[in-house]
């Protein structure tokens, strides 16, 4: 007869996870680092009672081992249930590896769907045998099979962002039919042009990064209604994309009086501004929360990413930023060549190294960067995210090879002689609408600095895992070269950083193509140039210091009473809202931080008119009273001077601001060219500039020219196709011209009726042919080198302004200058002081719509009549 099973006999638990680790007799290391010491012991000694805690564990700090150990752990010294979360499940076969063949620790994977776990694995978690190993979907989910843990280890904390607020937020993707529906119930609710941008009709390539948001008075008004169209889409889901929104929306659809409404170019977006995780009770009833970043920050961006009040910080050891995590030697091509230059660099680059990775921010992306592949390397071996994300075995086993990665800029990574050469062609500043709109709409960049740094660092760190790792990071993005060389910001920087940015721009100014390959080879040798480069990097350290800015001591104080309000909106307590809104308003102080200040602004007023109850009530006139503060704080955002007419059309005080819809419009524009052109260097504006005005001397090329130089000058220009259609129109907010372009006229020719009636209907073409016109006031002009008309053309002419060509051109030459010195003045996106001193210079130098068509006289009265 079989005996009975032995009972499990714990072992006794150790002071700290130092100790405990030496008790781990199947480890592979000997013992942990002098670093992770002094965190594990620090941990134990100050942290361990603390219900939220972020550790500072730098890129190959070995930061999986400490989170492990600490699991482990108090999983024995407390019988806790405890749950490791990555942000994948490939992260998290890594993690169980690693702790399984390294560390000696038995974990457990438990990850995917609940109904494949094994019932052994499951037992081992709920009497606190082993530790849990699962994704951040595995918690963040309506029914969660980690249901009560008693600690919570978050990995990559900063990665968690869309996974956590994921759980509440509705992302409604376009080409769906769900999308449709929504789209066409909001066309009553929105302007024309962005109606058109929903619906996929994209008037230009600035349509691409167009984000909206519905503000919440008018949300208010139509949650009944988007309520019944989104349950009618997915009531009977069952399965697959549907099944999952079906859950989200579960989480938002009775509270969507706590969310904001965002339309973009790729998504219509419903979420809370801040996560309400304090409504998960598994995550909030648990003992304590370990969150664990590279750079947990000073300005409560971890805060904002989790929901939580308060998360008290272990910082790394004293001086451990001084050692470093391997050596990045940045490459910065764009600041001497140009981008064709850049891609038979990065190519003669592959070509030498062998093997390289290329990340970027999309799929269509690294579709382009594949295609330039193809053609330039025909016999190299691609891979995808697909390939890599299953086994990146292949790809490193194979020499000529080229693993394209599309928005993967952490979770993967190529240490030792895996890779070299790591090429990074983008980086997605904001990775949803809400991030979009903050930052760019209402100019509050600043809140998203320490989270744009974490994916830089991210991004520049997938081949430097450990001390002794070390590669090329190639950059061939214009806006992200922009970023890194950027002196105010990059003394936000960890010193080592700064210092490889520092050496990188050294070598990548001023030089040619060979300079830059000569300095890459060394580097590949690895020999005694380089070690002196290294030398130099090193000693470069001690010459930069980390600066914190002044405004995050403010975003960190303001943060508690950001989830404050959530919460109180989120139950419905207006008042208790209210209160906890101008705790905020009153941290934000720093003039960084007034387009913040401004948005917060705009949130009491919306709070106060949901306790409106008359229409001159007390309420009413304190958000009246909000929303002036609003605009005082930022009042170069265009939607909220739009959001604040559009509401109080009675409120003469609130419309009569002086505000230009049409010069804050061109001055948006003009901020979107600079970022895609590059703002440290001139290249692509240079050429641009020259190809207009080359192409403006070719009758042929005139048209082309024309609508290439309403671009640049801040406006929406395009071409019209046909014989009966206008050649070229600019448009701003209210206003446009529409153009007949008669440039392969002669000065000794008259001007004909046909001519004359063509340019006197294209107002009534644009109108009816461009939906983004039908509001707007539209003036049509004539270029021609004509002086003189026939008389019978007389009569067309009225309301045609004349623009003789020679005068055209000269203007055009004068107006590209202008546009470059104010291009000079730009250095960052949201930038509220550059937009106010840029409606100032286009004003200056009369390059506003208004002031054009001010300038030009009437055709009939300027042409001799023959």
């Amino acid at each position: 007869m079989k005996d009975f099973k032995p009972t499990f006999s714990p072992p006794k638990a150790t002071a700290n996870p130092v100790l405990h680790f030496a008790t781990l007799t199947k480890r592979e290391l000997p013992d942990v680092m002098p670093h992770q010491k002094s965190i594990l012991e620090t941990y134990a000694q100050e942290y361990q009672e603390l219900p939220d805690v972020a550790l500072q564990l730098p890129t190959g700090s070995g930061k999986t081992l400490v989170g492990l150990l600490i699991a482990d752990w108090r999983r024995l010294k407390h019988n806790e249930k405890v749950v490791y979360l990555c942000p994948t499940r490939q992260l998290v076969k890594q993690t169980v590896q690693h702790a399984h063949e390294k560390y000696g620790i038995d974990v457990v994977d438990l990850s995917g769907s609940k109904d494949n776990f094994a019932p052994n694995d499951k037992t081992d978690y709920l009497i606190a045998r082993k530790v849990a190993v699962s994704t951040y979907n595995g918690l963040f989910n309506t029914h969660p099979f980690f249901n009560d843990p008693n600690v919570i280890i978050v990995d990559d904390v900063h990665a968690a962002e869309n996974y956590i607020a994921g759980m509440w937020t509705l992302r409604i993707e376009t080409e769906t039919t769900l999308h449709n529906n929504v789209t066409e119930f909001l066309q009553s609710y929105i302007s024309s042009r962005n109606y058109d941008r929903l619906r996929g009709n994209w008037f230009d390539s600035s349509d691409a990064n167009w984000v909206e948001k519905i503000p919440s008075p008018e949300l208010t008004k139509i949650e009944a209604s988007l309520r019944d169209i989104v349950d009618g889409h997915l009531r009977n889901a069952v399965d697959g994309k549907n099944k999952e929104l079906y859950f989200k929306w579960s989480m938002i659809r009775d509270h969507l009086h706590a969310c904001q409404m965002y339309l973009a170019s790729r998504e219509i977006l419903i979420r809370p501004l801040i996560p309400p995780s304090f409504v998960h009770s598994p995550f909030v009833n648990a003992k304590q929360r370990i969150f664990m970043s590279a750079t947990p920050g000073a300005g409560g961006d971890l805060e904002r990413l989790t929901g939580r009040k308060k998360i008290t910080r272990l910082p790394a050891p004293s001086g451990f930023e001084t050692v470093g995590v391997g050596r990045r030697f940045f490459v910065l091509p764009i600041l001497s060549l140009s981008q064709e230059e850049t891609h038979q660099l990065r190519t003669r680059m592959q070509k030498f190294a062998g093997r390289s990775v290329v990340l970027t921010p999309s799929n269509a992306r690294a579709e382009e960067n594949k295609e330039i592949m193809r053609q330039s390397l025909p016999s190299w071996q691609i891979f995808g995210n697909a390939e890599i994300e299953k086994d990146k075995t292949a790809f490193v086993n194979t020499k000529n090879s080229v693993a394209v990665l599309a928005n993967r800029y952490d979770g993967i990574d190529f240490p030792k002689d895996q890779c070299r050469l790591l090429c990074i062609d983008g980086l997605p500043l904001a990775t949803n609408a809400q991030e979009m709109f903050i930052l760019s709409k209402m100019g509050s960049r600043v809140l998203y600095d320490e989270r744009i740094q974490t994916r830089v660092f991210q991004a520049t760190g997938r081949c430097t895992r450990a001390l002794e790792d070390r590669s090329a990071v190639m950059v061939t993005d214009s806006q992200l070269t922009d970023y890194l060389i950027n002196i105010d910001r990059r003394k936000h920087f960890s010193s080592t950083l700064q210092a490889e940015l520092n050496f990188g721009e050294t070598q990548s100014t001023g030089v040619e193509s060979e300079d830059i390959f000569d300095c890459f080879q060394m580097f590949m040798d690895n020999k005694e140039k380089w070690a002196g480069a290294d030398n130099m990097i090193r000693e470069g350290i001690a010459n930069f210091e980390q600066i914190i800015p002044a405004y995050a001591e403010e975003l960190s104080q303001a943060v508690a009473f950001e989830v404050e309000y959530q919460e109180a909106i989120w139950n419905q307590d207006f008042e208790k809202a209210i209160i906890a809104v101008q705790r905020v308003i009153s941290q934000l102080v720093q003039p960084e931080l007034r387009g913040y200040r401004a948005l917060w602004h705009y949130l009491a007023g919306s709070v106060y008119l949901r306790l409106t109850e008359q229409a001159n009530d007390r309420f009413r006139n304190l958000a009246i009273k909000h929303f002036k503060e609003a605009k005082k704080a930022a009042p170069n955002v265009i939607w909220l001077h739009n959001f604040i007419r559009n509401t109080f059309t009675d409120s003469i005080d609130l419309q009569d601001d002086g505000f230009d819809d049409e010069i804050a419009s061109q001055v948006a524009a003009l901020e979107s060219n600079f970022l895609n052109m590059g703002v440290v260097t001139n290249h692509k504006f240079e050429k641009i500039s020259s190809d207009i005005l080359r192409k403006l001397d070719n009758n042929k090329m005139f048209e082309t020219a024309h609508k290439e130089l309403g671009n640049l000058l801040g406006f929406s220009a395009c071409n019209g196709k046909g014989d009966a259609t206008p050649d070229c129109w600019w448009l701003g907010a209210k206003v446009g011209l529409v153009f007949e372009d008669h440039a392969g006229g002669k000065s000794t020719t008259s001007l004909g009726a046909h001519k004359a009636l063509q340019a006197a209907n294209h107002s009534k073409w644009l109108k009816e042919n461009v939906a983004a016109t039908k509001e707007m006031e539209i003036k049509p002009i004539i270029i021609t080198p004509s002086t003189k008309v026939g008389k019978g053309a007389v009569p067309q002419l009225e309301g045609v302004r004349y623009w003789r060509l020679d005068q055209f051109t000269d203007w055009a030459t004068k107006a590209i200058a202008s546009v470059r010195e104010i291009k000079g003045t730009f250095h960052q996106e949201g930038d509220l002081a550059w937009r106010a001193e840029a409606s100032k210079l286009l004003e200056s130098h009369n390059l506003t719509l208004k002031q054009i068509i001010e300038s030009l006289p009437q055709a009939k009265d300027e042409l001799t009549p023959q």
